[in-house]
């Protein structure tokens, strides 16, 4: 992380200790990340991020009491502004779609690398998505029947690139320096692809572009 850029508070959402030790030593050692807390329930989650105020909630799905998926609702319609990173053990459907419903950032199975975690957190507080190995095929498979969406054609041919870039997965920084324009021209395009598009976000434009092809050149 750079020294200008803020430092990104993360408060830990698991009902086992050790899973929270584990993470609390982990992200303990990254620049530029700092524990803003633990919560060990959904409800414990809620009254904490009024106070703590993190930028970034990495929650477990499976907990007694308000689950994973219902804090998740909770807290982004309590902070708008806060991302959810999912971190559980589970990639079955009936947690993976209502979990991203809710309103998570991202989907990250317990056997995510160090890096990819760090990264997860990293491109969430950018305000970008990041899903774990085999979840965007799952996505896929689960829209596969789905009604088509607006036709691509409507899209320039710099936003053809942009939306390729997204479905590998690139963030606005790396698709910046692969077309040679600026990040905040990429943000624009990002912008005008999900309007045409009628899509919410990045995911979304991620799983599209898979649908159609679009995800190689």
């Amino acid at each position: 992380m750079k020294g200008d850029e803020p430092t990104i508070r993360v408060l830990v959402v698991d009902d086992h200790a050790v899973v929270r030790e584990g993470l609390r030593n982990f992200l303990g050692m990254l620049e530029g990340i700092e524990i803003a807390g633990e919560a060990s329930s959904g409800e414990r989650a809620l009254e904490l991020a009024g106070s703590l105020l993190p930028d970034v909630v990495l929650m477990d799905l499976v907990m007694p009491g308000m689950d994973g998926i219902e804090a998740t609702r909770a807290l982004r319609a309590a902070h708008p502004e806060l991302k959810v990173i999912v971190l559980t053990s589970f990639a079955e459907d009936d947690k993976l779609f209502p979990a991203l419903r809710a309103g998570a950032s991202a989907y990250l199975l317990k056997d995510v690398g160090p890096e990819e975690l760090a990264e997860a957190i990293r491109a969430a507080a950018r305000g970008e998505t990041l899903l774990g190995p085999g979840v965007t095929q799952r996505l896929v498979s689960g829209i596969a029947g789905g009604a088509d969406r607006q036709p691509e054609s409507e899209l320039t041919e710099r936003e053809l690139e942009v939306l390729r870039c997204i479905a590998r997965g690139r963030s606005n920084k790396e698709i910046g320096v692969d077309l040679g324009i600026s990040e905040k021209t990429v943000k624009t395009h990002v912008g005008s692809i999900l309007s045409k598009l009628s899509l919410q976000d990045r995911t979304q434009a991620a799983l599209y572009a898979v649908r159609r092809g679009l995800d190689s050149d």
